[in-house]
């Protein structure tokens, strides 16, 4: 799959092209862009990094090294986000809506939501410049940079109190102990701050889920991806929500957790 991909990459084509010209010889120059890709993939470097993109929601992604590689599994977390904010049922609340993708990566996210939700008003932060470069790139190569407002941020630290409907994040939730069970290609290639919290993986949680408590409306929706690893310790850091609960993806891993700020007592 590797080897098809790298080659579709290399005659800028599909895999459609690919197999209906099977007796199509590289010429000199693209049989040395294919082995210098095939020598990078063998080298470890993750092919989305190789050919610059990856799918996502039906979304082709700008990625580089200076984002997260979007996985399917993150999808589930867009799943979560509009069966909250009731997208399908009528009347649907969802057009007045103030999300936040906190740690926005290469975007993928604020963009499935903007994709999803064409009323909304999304904003996205991330930390890091060059990680914003490449989320400001693809939305706009998806015509959706007038939906998202970017900036660079510490988590939440630039919105007010009870201002957001939506607080959504693909945190860093790995434990620099859970190191060795990583894929190598993750450890060597993609941006270590966007895989590893520190020691134990709730590092990065610990201070998002006071920042959402206080950015959030009542009422409003905390959703976060997690791992199976750190699933169990997740419930003590929302102890303060309501509706606390965690959701599995397809393999029956925890993928998903979400609560929602209490609404004031009447």
């Amino acid at each position: 799959m590797n080897a098809e991909l790298l080659l579709m990459f290399t005659l800028n084509c599909d895999r459609a092209y690919l197999y209906a010209h099977p007796e199509r010889e590289l010429t000199a120059d693209e049989q040395s862009r294919y082995d210098a890709a095939l020598a990078e993939r063998a080298r470890g470097v993750p092919a989305q990094y190789i050919t610059g993109h990856q799918e996502f929601w039906g979304m082709d992604l700008i990625v580089s090294p200076a984002v997260l590689i979007p996985r399917p599994e993150t999808e589930h977390v867009i799943e979560v986000v509009l069966q909250l904010a009731g997208v399908g049922r009528a009347p649907s609340p969802a057009n007045s809506l103030r999300l936040a993708d906190i740690g926005t990566g290469s975007g993928c996210i604020a963009l499935a939501l903007a994709k999803e939700l064409p009323e909304a008003e999304i904003h996205a932060t991330d930390i890091s410049p060059s990680a914003l470069e490449i989320a400001r790139a693809n939305a706009a190569r998806l015509q959706l940079e007038d939906r998202i407002r970017f900036r660079q941020a510490d988590l939440l630290e630039r919105f007010g109190p009870e201002s957001l409907d939506f607080v959504v994040s693909n945190p860093p939730y790995v434990g620099e102990s859970e190191e060795d069970q990583v894929q190598l290609e993750v450890r060597k290639f993609e941006p270590r701050a966007a895989v590893f919290a520190g020691p134990t993986g709730l590092e990065v949680i610990s201070r998002l889920v006071p920042q959402a408590y206080a950015a959030l409306k009542p009422g409003g929706w905390l959703v976060l991806e997690i791992s199976g690893a750190i699933a169990d310790r997740v419930h003590p850091a929302l102890r303060e929500w309501g509706e606390v609960a965690i959701s599995k993806d397809l393999q029956g891993i925890p993928r998903v957790a979400t609560g929602r700020k209490p609404e004031p007592a009447v």
